[in-house]
């Protein structure tokens, strides 16, 4: 059993078929229905759960682990880092510069997840056009069929 909600949860190779045969049945049957043990009384799914299903049934078959997390999940400085992929004192002058807004819980700063995953997609865009805008000026310059070595 996972030991917090943020804990990644994998597909065993062993249930891979029983995964992907489930995802196809409520993929061509559309609305779903849970029934409980000995087959009694069957509840229809609601559509958010549906399609959050449907979610996380896509993910396990691309080979990703799943985490389901309210978006107002406090973070640790150690679990946003790590999500971030950043080291934890360098969280930590994000934090400090004002980047990312963070509240106290006693003394340890605290992140909500929704705040954290605003700040990633954020840095996320403005990396992609930085790499554009080089890739650009590679192109105008017609540097991308040329071979640079260093002067010897």
């Amino acid at each position: 059993m996972p030991t917090s909600t943020l804990d990644p949860v994998s597909l065993p190779a062993s249930q891979e078929e029983q995964v992907h045969a489930l995802h196809e049945l409520l993929r061509r049957e559309g609305r779903a229905r849970l029934v409980g043990r000995g087959g009694k009384r069957a509840i229809e799914l609601p559509d958010a759960v549906y399609e959050l299903l449907l979610r996380i049934l896509d993910g396990l078959q691309q080979g990703k682990a799943i985490s389901v997390v309210p978006v107002m999940q406090d973070l640790t400085t150690q679990q946003a880092a790590a999500l971030l992929g950043v080291s934890r004192p360098f969280f930590i002058k994000l934090l400090e510069s004002g980047a990312l807004p963070f509240h106290l819980t006693g003394t340890h700063r605290r992140v909500y997840l929704k705040d954290l995953m605003a700040y990633k997609e954020h840095r996320d865009r403005e990396r992609r056009e930085a790499l554009n805008q080089m890739a650009k000026e590679a192109e105008d310059l017609e540097l991308y069929d040329k071979v640079l070595l260093p002067d010897q």
